[in-house]
Parts: C-alpha cells; sequence; structure tokens
C-alpha cells in the first residue's frame, strides 16, 4: 500500500476525544491497535490517533483502484499521488470526524438549559457524532438489534471480510472496505450470512438491499440526508425551520427509513442521527429511557412505560432543551451514564482500609484523593449487576461501583 507521512492538526481532548467517540457505539469497523485507530473507509485505510494538544492521522491507499462504496467525491482516482497534493485525507478527517462545530460552546449551551448536562458532561467532553456514510450506519444498526458493541463489531468484520474489496495489509491484518448494497442484493447472501452467525438479521440485510437497489432510485438514501451536512465536498444547503418533533426533512427520512426491513423507530433514529446528519433525531432504547424516568420526570401517568406514543415524548422533550443538536446532546449524556466504554472508568478497584493524611483510591479508574485527618475511610467493593441496554445493545452489563464509608476514628 502506498502510505502517506502523519501528519497533525491542532485538537484539545475537550474538542475530540477519540477513544470515547469512536466507542461510544456510533461506529463498528474501527479497531485500536496499540494508541492508534484505523479502520478502511472512503477507499484508504485511515489511522488516527491524539495527544493532548493534537490529532494525528495517516493514509494507506491500495496499489490499484478498487470499488468504493462511499461517495466517489472522496474517491483518490487511479492516477492520484497520496503523497501530493490531491490527497484528500485532511478533508475527509475533518469531515468524518466533524470537527466544524466548536464543542466547548455546544457542552456550554447546553448545561445552560439542562443542569443535568452541567452535572454529567464535564466528565465526558469531547464527544463527536461522526458524520458517516448512511449506508453503513443503516447496515450497522440493523445488526445492532438484540446485540452488543462486540458481536456487531465482529459481525461487520466478518460482512467486510466476505463481501467488501479488499484495500490492502497493514501488517498481517487485511483491511476491506463496506460492500455496497447491490453486492449484499446477491442471490445466497442471506443463506451465507445466516452461516456466518447473523441470524435473523441475514434476512434484514438481504432484504434491505435488495430494496435499495430495486426498490428506489439510485442515491435515494443519500436523498433523506440533511442538507445542512452534506456528502463530502457538497454545498450546505437550508434544512428548513425547527418544529417540536424536529424538520421536516427529518420526519420524512424517519418515515421512509422504516419502510425497510429490520427498521424499527430507534434504528431509523440511529441512522437519521449518525448516517443522515439529522441531529435532532433521538434515538431512545432501554437505557435512555431510564435515563429519562430517574433524571427527567418521565414514567409517570400516560409516561409510565415505554410505548410510540412515550418515545415520542422523550424525543420531544430532548429537543426542546437542545434543539436540533437534541441528539448530540443525548449522545454526550447516554455515555457519561453508561461509562462502559471508556477505559480509564472501568478500573479494578481493590478491596481495602485506608488510614493517614491521604486515602487515595480509583473510583471509577480516576483517582480520587480525600482528607481524611480524624477518620478512617472504609473503600468496599461492591459488585452490582444492572441490566442496561446500551445504544447498540440490549445485554446484560456489570458495573462496579465504591461505596465510601466514613466513620469517626
Amino acid at each position: 500500500m502506498r502510505t502517506t507521512v502523519w501528519r497533525k492538526l491542532p485538537m484539545s481532548l475537550t474538542e475530540l476525544c477519540l477513544d470515547t467517540t469512536l466507542r461510544c457505539g456510533q461506529s463498528f469497523r474501527w479497531r485500536k491497535v496499540e494508541d492508534t485507530w484505523m479502520c478502511a473507509l472512503y477507499g484508504r485505510v485511515l489511522s488516527i490517533r491524539q495527544d493532548a494538544s493534537h490529532l494525528y492521522y495517516q493514509a494507506a491507499f491500495a496499489e490499484t483502484p478498487s470499488e468504493l462504496p462511499t461517495p466517489p467525491s472522496s474517491a483518490p482516482s487511479p492516477e492520484s499521488d497520496p503523497l501530493s497534493e490531491d490527497d484528500d485525507t485532511e478533508a475527509l478527517v475533518y469531515h468524518y470526524l466533524n470537527l466544524g462545530p466548536n464543542l466547548t460552546k455546544l457542552y456550554e449551551q447546553w448545561s445552560k438549559v439542562d443542569a443535568n448536562f452541567e452535572k454529567k458532561a464535564p466528565r465526558f467532553a469531547g464527544v463527536r457524532i461522526l458524520k458517516q456514510d448512511a449506508w453503513e450506519a443503516l447496515v450497522g444498526f440493523i445488526c445492532s438489534s438484540n446485540n452488543n458493541i462486540i458481536r456487531i463489531s465482529q459481525m461487520m468484520e466478518k460482512l467486510c471480510f466476505h463481501y467488501g474489496p479488499l484495500l490492502g495489509y497493514v501488517g498481517t491484518t487485511p483491511y476491506h472496505d463496506m460492500p455496497s448494497p447491490f453486492v449484499l442484493a446477491q442471490p445466497k447472501v442471506e443463506t451465507h450470512l445466516r452461516q456466518l452467525g447473523f441470524g435473523y438479521r441475514a434476512k434484514y440485510l438481504y432484504q434491505t438491499a435488495l430494496q435499495i437497489c430495486h426498490g428506489h432510485e439510485k442515491g435515494w438514501l443519500d436523498h433523506l440526508r440533511n442538507p445542512e451536512s452534506p456528502l463530502m465536498g457538497r454545498k450546505v444547503a437550508a434544512a428548513g425551520e425547527m418544529q417540536p418533533r424536529g424538520r421536516e426533512g427529518y420526519r420524512i427520512a424517519h418515515e421512509e427509513l422504516l419502510a425497510l426491513q429490520g427498521v424499527g423507530p430507534k434504528v431509523a433514529d440511529c441512522v437519521c442521527l449518525m448516517g443522515l446528519g439529522w441531529g435532532e433525531a433521538v434515538p431512545v432504547d432501554t437505557h435512555v429511557w431510564q435515563i429519562a424516568q430517574r433524571d427527567y420526570k418521565f414514567g409517570k401517568g400516560k409516561h409510565s412505560s415505554l410505548t410510540k406514543a412515550t418515545y415520542d415524548a422523550v424525543g420531544d422533550h430532548f429537543r426542546s432543551l437542545w434543539g436540533k443538536e437534541a441528539g448530540w446532546a443525548h449522545s454526550v449524556l447516554f455515555t457519561a451514564d453508561l461509562r462502559v466504554f471508556s477505559e480509564r472508568l472501568r478500573a479494578k478497584i481493590e478491596v481495602n482500609k485506608v488510614k493517614g493524611e491521604e486515602a487515595e483510591s480509583m473510583l471509577d479508574g480516576e483517582l480520587l484523593s480525600k482528607d481524611v485527618e480524624e477518620n478512617k475511610i472504609e473503600v468496599a467493593e461492591i459488585r452490582i449487576k444492572r441490566e442496561i441496554e446500551d445504544v447498540v445493545s440490549g445485554t446484560a452489563a456489570a458495573k462496579t461501583i465504591t461505596r465510601f464509608k466514613r466513620r469517626k476514628a
């Protein structure tokens, strides 16, 4: 593969945190190799990493052109030299990671109108909503049905390995781009996907590929995109007035997605938010419903259970708080509440008793210092099973918490 030199962009961790953004259930094809995230994306293997002040990126291109499933505006031509001025990797990084908005200001705006956001979000700065390819987002979230992130990632890897174009190898690891809808609409795909462990999702993927290839005009999926968040290289256009239920374009996109196999309200909202750029889309799963009950006084009266009416009401409430970026703000809260995607918040806590001038322990992975003076602090590890459904799963997760008991010496 032809590889560019490493380049960098000034970027603070408050504006972008890769370890959170790429692990919070938006995209399922990124691999972390030591301190670097890697993915076959838009006809290249993109590598990104960061430190406290910069975002670093590098691209490796196939020696020969291959069929690209992603928008042609971002695809290198066969004659292009990835080391030349024609290399568009910087533009791709900027676009895909959605680096345009000032995230610090957005967090400030969201905090001003919501005390709960103000309280929880600072520990999870730098969460951005990716501008993914709509087809990839659709496939990923169809696979998410009754699933967890690890298995979804494995399914996406199998899908790309068996059906996506091979871009090349990095070391001994092959990198395949996403297969197109046309490839997945071929005979025997459903049977093969079942053999690969996709279960009932195999039918959904095959039928959806058929619908997109033969039931809609070419480019139909991207025509549902928010014109304020166009494909890379396209001009931004107005998206209409914001309404309590979202802009008209969002409502149309959501309704049309529901006609696809394996797409319910939550999957449709995930695709609208993370694949089509409709920031007001608010995916509501069981866990988000728990957040709504605990922090926003849902769960009583006519909204005592998660019905279609309640689903809409939760989304409307978040839209009333945060407007056309409600889905983005809600995703920050979601990540802050789960805390299962960040290594720093999953540290193993040892049971011990501490006495002295300063007690140090790891509370959810962060160093906690306490002036104990005349007090003894007993640190007890309590393992609690919480039934949670994350943004893409319905699996149980065990969460370790630490309880501090103060006792007079």
